[in-house]
């Protein structure tokens, strides 16, 4: 959505923006084409690995056309409030109609929002903060800016604050409404912006690899919170952080209206680039990929016919950089990193434990409102498909209060993105509890079928076959988010540091250099140190199906938050000595999981009802994170 914001006076884009824009895309294209050639040798050697297992997903997604509508007051183009007719597809985007009248007789949306790595606020206080953060201006004058609160036609609104466009304000006359347009907003902005991410494409994981060595080769090595949505997209907002500063500079002196009008004028304007950026790269970036697809199908003979030689270059330049870098390495992690791991990962896990167990215990109470509406057939539709989509605003509470239990890591690590762990573990929940859902819904109606007239027991125990499987994938996924957390927050640590020892090696880089370097900071400093950990990250799950249905996923604290903390032996097994682990029947990630005994297992999987040979790709809908205070909410849904 675009508004104008002022009169003529509005400076518009130049051609300077796309001066900026053509710069940054040639110094960015060597990167690319260096790393395409690596996506695509990663994906023929992956496919040359017959022993590699396959994992099998046994869950079927719910398709659905329309995921959420509903009549919202909108605040449009024109600055007035106006009732419009919101539908939520299942492809991420916000459709504004008319009415329902004209949305039911198919005509085209008056407006589609795509909301992509926004920001959902429901106090004007909170707003205005991110507001006046985002606008280059060091006078203390607070004026109005987003609607006031005074005209509102409801007294519950919502502010979508987007990154570089427009800011979308939406009202609510009752807080129960207010709370379910927030979740599905905040889906929308977490699945856009992950989808992308997750894609296996050479296109994608090459764009993915590019940007962190582009932005590392400039002293940039921690998480980026601007990396969202679509490549076109990245890279747009990566030209905008070196125009910005000029556009600031050569823009704001030349301001002389009121703060109000000075800042509509510069989001405005800065809008106006944004989108003239992305429609220039859009035709760059689309000749770049062209150009790596034709170079890889010439290279493609070449990587076939000499992979054993290319192997055997990688394995000496893992033992070139492992060489160079073990020493020095070695030392940095146990000093300055490992003291630290096991108060951090206490940190980390107490509060996801505790949101995953409030997912498990939520779901308990709903399947219990199903087993009791079973003679209902009107009640029990309504029960299920809010199991479908549960309100996990308080699972998201406790996930979210890491924002506060882990700002020590930006001091100590320079670790910034604590927002993407919290929206991992908060995508990472919502799809264990709508798979969940969904084998539930599968196997009661399976126990209503085999036995008519008196289903209780068999509803009873499907009931805890679900239970069982969620705290067993819960186990695993916890498990995973903690891994890719300690990774995420050390690795960039840990290469900053080493950057001048690794210099002379980086001159010599080759396409397998990147991947080693990772592999050995990641495997032999932050796993060895992190398999000390109370919450064993590589410790296999072999007890976990006989334990889990009378444990509780979290455990208590053990060391002083912010502190280092003495590593402590588990006396599990490490994966390294585990056996094949068998896919889980809620697992949706891409994990493994490990056996138990025989009668167990068959329970937990189900292997009676749902299908064991049919491979399905399980596709969940994540919502944000949800926080509800005294003087308001807001849900964080940025990277």
């Amino acid at each position: 959505m675009r508004k104008g914001a002022t009169g003529g006076s509005e400076p518009g884009p130049t051609a300077r923006d796309e001066s900026q824009a053509e710069a940054e895309l040639k110094a960015f294209s060597p990167y690319y084409r260096k790393q395409f050639s690596v996506a695509r040798f990663s994906q023929v050697e992956d496919d040359l690995e017959q022993q590699k297992e396959q994992t099998r997903q046994l869950l079927k997604h719910r398709s659905s056309a329309v995921l959420y509508e509903e009549l919202v007051l909108f605040f449009d183009e024109t600055r007035k409030w106006k009732e419009r007719y919101m539908v939520v597809r299942a492809n991420y985007c916000l459709e504004c109609h008319d009415s329902l009248e004209m949305f039911m007789k198919g005509a085209p949306p008056r407006q589609t929002l795509l909301p992509t790595g926004g920001t959902v606020l429901t106090t004007e206080e909170k707003y205005m903060a991110m507001v006046d953060q985002c606008f280059p201006d060091d006078t203390n004058v607070k004026e109005e800016f987003a609607p006031p609160l005074t005209g509102m036609p409801g007294q519950f609104p919502v502010y979508l604050r987007l990154p570089y466009r427009t800011d979308c304000y939406f009202c609510f006359k009752q807080q129960a409404k207010q709370f379910v347009f927030v979740a599905h907003l905040a889906c929308l902005s977490v699945s856009l912006l992950s989808d992308f991410l997750k894609k296996k494409t050479c296109e994608v994981q090459a764009f993915l690899k590019a940007i962190q060595l582009y932005r590392q080769d400039k002293e940039r090595y921690e998480s980026w919170d601007m990396l969202i949505g679509s490549d076109v997209r990245v890279m747009a907002n990566l030209v905008m952080e070196q125009l910005l500063p000029s556009l600031e500079k050569e823009m704001l002196p030349r301001l002389k209206a009121k703060k109000t009008e000075k800042k509509r004028v510069w989001f405005a304007t800065v809008e106006a680039a944004y989108f003239l950026i992305q429609e220039h790269l859009l035709e760059g970036l689309s000749a770049l990929k062209e150009e790596c697809r034709v170079s890889v199908r010439q290279q493609e003979v070449l990587i076939h016919s000499d992979m054993d030689q290319i192997l055997g270059s990688r394995r000496q330049l893992e033992e070139k950089v492992r060489d160079k870098v073990s020493e020095p390495a070695e030392k940095l992690s146990s000093e300055k990193v490992q003291p630290y791991l096991a108060s951090v990962l206490e940190e980390l896990m107490e509060p996801i434990s505790s949101g995953f167990q409030e997912g498990r215990q939520l779901s308990e109470n709903m399947m219990d409102q199903v087993c009791q509406e079973v003679n209902d057939n009107e009640q029990l539709k309504k029960s299920l498909a809010n199991m479908a989509r549960p309100n996990l605003q308080s699972c998201y509470q406790m996930i979210g209060s890491l924002q506060e239990k882990l700002k020590h890591l930006q001091e100590r690590f320079g670790f910034q993105n604590i927002t993407g762990v919290i929206h991992s573990a908060q995508i990472d929940l919502q799809q264990l509890m709508e798979n969940a859902a969904y084998t539930f819904e599968q196997l009661f109606y399976k126990a209503v079928q085999d036995n008519p007239y008196n289903p209780g027991s068999a509803i009873e125990k499907a009931k805890h076959r679900v239970l069982k499987q969620y705290d067993y994938d819960s186990s695993t996924v916890r498990k995973r988010i903690s891994r890719e957390a300690l990774v995420s927050i050390t690795l960039p640590f840990i290469k900053k540091n080493l950057a001048p020892t690794c210099k002379s090696v980086s001159l010599t880089q080759t396409p397998a250099q990147s991947h080693c370097f990772n592999n050995i900071l990641h495997t032999d400093f932050v796993k060895e140190a992190a398999n000390l950990m109370k919450y064993n990250l590589f410790n296999d799950s072999r007890d976990l199906l006989s334990q889990s249905s009378r444990s509780s996923l979290s455990s208590p604290s053990a060391s002083t938050p912010g502190s280092p903390a003495m590593p402590k032996t588990s006396p599990g097994k490490t994966s390294s000595s585990s056996e094949p682990l068998p896919p889980s029947p809620l697992a949706v990630n891409g994990l493994s999981s490990s056996p138990e005994k025989k009668e167990e297992e068959q329970e937990v999987k189900g292997t009676d009802v749902l299908p064991q040979n049919e491979e399905v790709t399980v596709t969940g809908t994540p919502l944000g994170k949800v926080e509800q205070k005294e003087d308001g909410q807001s849900v964080v849904v940025s990277e």
